[in-house]
């Protein structure tokens, strides 16, 4: 999904208003690593435990990250909605409500991950995709309608502070040592514009890592893990 950066609600801060874009931005990683992950796992030999784990480390990479996202979420953004947009109430509920059905999903795959990393064996294997795929179809109805329904409500109701907020929480929950990866993948689908002001809103030490080495190692894991998928 494509947003115009200079859209009445997609503004960036300079213009008093929150950059609700980034949030479309960050999506693609979850809806693209979502698509992936059930096909990483199909992959697998049958009792290639050493790429299984190394499937599961990715894995495990991602519900983390959703799980920071989410949890953002539900501290920074829901409460601010409820009290400033009263006539939206149903909505913010709604999005509460779907952030737990995506957690149920992720109780299966969290279930069946273990048991599949064990033994790489073909039917916990296809389990763990079913229920990724599972969580992928209720994941993505989520991130459509908050980006049609409440990023404009964000936009309107949150400030700039409050809003960014919620981006510097995300990252700072993340291990130091994700933090480059976690940059790559944002990166990764953006348009020039997209990188140029992600790139911009991190620190210039930042900056001069992933230029030094955090392209490269985002890079060579792509590749490593993906390899695979050509021959699907």
């Amino acid at each position: 999904m494509s947003v115009s950066l200079n859209s009445s609600h997609d503004a960036p801060a300079t213009t008093g208003r929150p950059h609700v874009h980034e949030m479309v931005v960050v999506h693609r990683v979850f809806r693209r690593e979502s698509a992936l992950l059930p096909r990483l796992v199909r992959t697998v030999p049958e009792g290639d435990t050493d790429r299984a784990a190394r499937v599961r480390a990715v894995l495990d990479d991602y519900m983390t990250g959703l799980h920071h996202h989410h949890h953002a979420e539900d501290e920074l953004i829901w409460p601010l909605l409820r009290s400033r947009a009263a006539h939206d109430e149903a909505l913010v509920e709604r999005m509460t409500e779907q952030h737990e059905a995506i957690d149920r999903t992720l109780a299966a795959v969290a279930e069946w991950a273990p048991l599949w990393e064990r033994s790489a064996d073909r039917i916990p294997g296809e389990e763990l995709a079913l229920a990724l795929d599972a969580h992928r179809a209720a994941l993505l109805a989520h991130l459509d309608e908050e980006e049609r329904s409440v990023l404009p409500l964000v936009a309107e109701h949150l400030t700039v502070a409050e809003w960014d907020l919620v981006g510097q929480r995300g990252m700072e929950e993340l291990p130091k040592n994700k933090r480059l990866l976690a940059l790559g993948a944002i990166l990764e689908e953006a348009t020039p514009e997209e990188r140029a002001y992600f790139l911009g809103r991190v620190p210039l030490v930042g900056r001069l890592l992933w230029r030094a080495v955090g392209r490269r190692q985002y890079e060579a894991l792509c590749r490593t893990m993906r390899a695979p998928l050509a021959g699907e």
